[in-house]
C-alpha cells in the first residue's frame, strides 16, 4: 500500500504541474523537427498532452514503469531483500 500511495501523490504532483504550464526547457526528441515539451504543453490539459506524445514516448514510459513493476513483483528480488510475494504469504 505504501508503494501505491507514492505512486498517487507523484501522479498528483504531475498533473498539478502540468496544469500550471511547467514544461522542461529541452527538446523531447532529436532531429531537425524535434518535438519540445512546450510543443506538448501548449496541447492542452494533461489528458491532451497524453494524445500530443508520439507514439514511440507512450511506448518507452509503459515499457520502463511496467519492467519496474515486474521486477518489483519478481520472488527472486524479493527473497534477496527477505521480503515474500504478498499474494504469496508475505
Amino acid at each position: 500500500e505504501i508503494k501505491h500511495g507514492r505512486v498517487a501523490m507523484a501522479a498528483f504532483v504531475g498533473y498539478i504541474v502540468q496544469s500550471n504550464g511547467i514544461c522542461w526547457p529541452w527538446a523531447l526528441t532529436g532531429g531537425p523537427n524535434g518535438v519540445m515539451h512546450s510543443d506538448i504543453l501548449a496541447a492542452g490539459g494533461p489528458a491532451d498532452q497524453w494524445d500530443a506524445l508520439p507514439t514511440a514516448s507512450k511506448l518507452q514510459i509503459l515499457l520502463f514503469v511496467g519492467g519496474l513493476e515486474l521486477w518489483s513483483e519478481n520472488s527472486y528480488v524479493l527473497g534477496l531483500s527477505g521480503e515474500k510475494h504478498y499474494m504469496r504469504g508475505g
